[in-house]
């Protein structure tokens, strides 16, 4: 769903200003359109395209909290920082830590950000406001009170930033940084994270600012690349992957400045590492995917050598995967728009347990649900955001709105309203919340369906 043609920027105060942009479910995707009129279709994304004049508008009551904001020049990739705030929150206002790189269009104008989002309401929580509400002053005074917050602490880095990886290790917050230079680098958090939180030290922060010092960087890549990942299991242990096809695993040492880099990478790919994910219940195991259109599960501790690997797992460059945490199953995303989940348990006879045709361009990002392992989301190229849930059959979705009727059942949600969505994360810690990241800015917004 289009997107009015006005950005958002934060302001002097810090506010994150809304706009309206797309989203839907796959019971209510709608061009309402006049009444009387197609009663009862429903808009599909790539199916049928809008006709001259027409626009789609967002059905507010299929979210339960949206906001959205602009960083200035594009951030095509960012982290979610755990705070100390607790887990499973679901009380509004919510709050929440990012880190993100930017990909401007000079080198030397990028930026690594720490950005703290606070003050985020509910959508249900404004309605009722909206309706109770009967004194003009006391309602302008409770929209701003309820204006979203946003703090940035933003670190000069010379060159864009490819993707952003970031862990906790003791006290330390820590960014692996893929960039455009050929390098990956690894900076420590702290001081942008005191900064979000505090005027005194924000301004300490902005004083002393200069460009990003790296706490560790390697360079032996010797090209470019995309693909890392922290291990949830063993802080500090990194894993890297390049354009040239290779994959270097860093062991941290012990005073956590700096990193054991194996001199023998894992080559077995043929072609561009484009994803790379650790196990989140094997310490030594991580999984990677490759534009040779395959996926490879690997254990360091044996010989540089895949143990395990799909060699047509797509008909294209394999762009993504995500590791559920709970199950054996692994999710990728291909050019060729197919979302599949592979059960590693049969991993070996290439063929995935499920197959999922929706993105009409390449997907371009996809993660599991933390919390709950059969649910798990996907964006792509055709500026779309989709959720998904297996544990859906289609005796359970019972009689559909005409247009959703072929619709694959476990489509819970289609959420639209950005240009060139390059990356979207679930939070950790605030259950159904999702971040994306694209050309036109961040989403943060958790629908009806999850």
């Amino acid at each position: 769903m289009s997107a009015p043609e006005e950005d958002t920027f934060p302001n002097e105060d810090g506010d994150m200003e809304e706009m309206e942009a797309g989203g839907s479910d796959d019971d209510g995707m709608g061009d309402e359109g006049k009444p009387g009129e197609d009663e009862g279709k429903v808009y599909v994304p790539g199916v049928e395209p809008l006709q001259p004049g027409e626009e789609l508008e967002m059905d507010r009551s299929a979210y339960r909290m949206y906001h959205e904001c602009q960083t200035g020049a594009p951030c095509l990739s960012f982290d979610v920082l755990r705070d100390g705030n607790g887990d499973s929150r679901e009380q509004y206002p919510m709050s929440m830590l990012l880190c993100a790189g930017t990909q401007a269009d000079a080198a030397l104008s990028n930026r690594l950000l720490v950005i703290r989002m606070h003050n985020l309401h509910g959508t249900e929580e404004k309605e009722k406001e909206g309706d109770e509400s009967s004194d003009g002053e006391s309602e302008e005074e409770e929209d701003e009170d309820k204006k979203p917050q946003m703090e940035l602490a933003m670190m000069p880095h010379y060159g864009g930033i490819n993707r952003v990886r970031v862990t906790r290790r003791g006290e330390q917050a820590l960014a692996a940084v893929w960039s455009e230079k050929a390098q990956v680098e690894i900076f420590d958090l702290r001081s942008q994270v005191d900064a979000v939180h505090s005027s005194a030290a924000m301004s300490a922060f902005i004083k002393q600012q200069k460009e990003a010092t790296p706490l560790f960087s390697f360079s032996g890549h010797m090209t470019e690349g995309f693909a890392i990942d922290w291990s949830p299991k063993v802080p500090g242990r990194l894993v890297s992957g390049d354009c040239k096809k290779n994959i270097h695993v860093w062991e941290p040492r012990e005073e956590g400045t700096s990193w054991q880099i194996d001199q023998r990478p894992f080559s077995s790919h043929s072609k561009s590492v484009e994803d790379l994910q650790w196990s989140p219940t094997e310490p030594t195991v991580f999984a990677s995917c490759s534009v040779d259109q395959s996926i490879r599960v690997w254990d360091i501790r044996a010989p540089p050598n895949s143990m395990l690997s799909a060699n047509e797992a797509h008909s294209s460059d394999v762009n993504v995967i995500s590791w559920n945490r709970s199950e054996p199953f692994l999710l990728s995303g291909g050019d060729d728009g197919l979302l599949k989940v592979w059960d590693l348990r049969q991993f070996q006879s290439g063929r995935p347990v499920a197959n999922f045709k929706q993105h009409m361009a390449p997907v371009t990002s996809v993660e599991w649900n933390p919390v709950d392992s059969s649910v798990f989301a996907a964006s792509g190229a055709d500026d779309v955001v989709s959720q998904w849930d297996l544990s859906v059959e289609s005796c359970d979705v019972g009689a559909r709105a005409e247009g959703v009727k072929d619709l694959p059942p476990q489509l819970l949600f289609l959420h639209q309203g950005q240009t060139e969505i390059k990356e979207i994360h679930w939070h950790p810690q605030l259950p159904g919340v999702m971040i994306s990241t694209a050309l036109s800015g961040f989403n943060v917004f958790r629908t009806i369906s999850v």
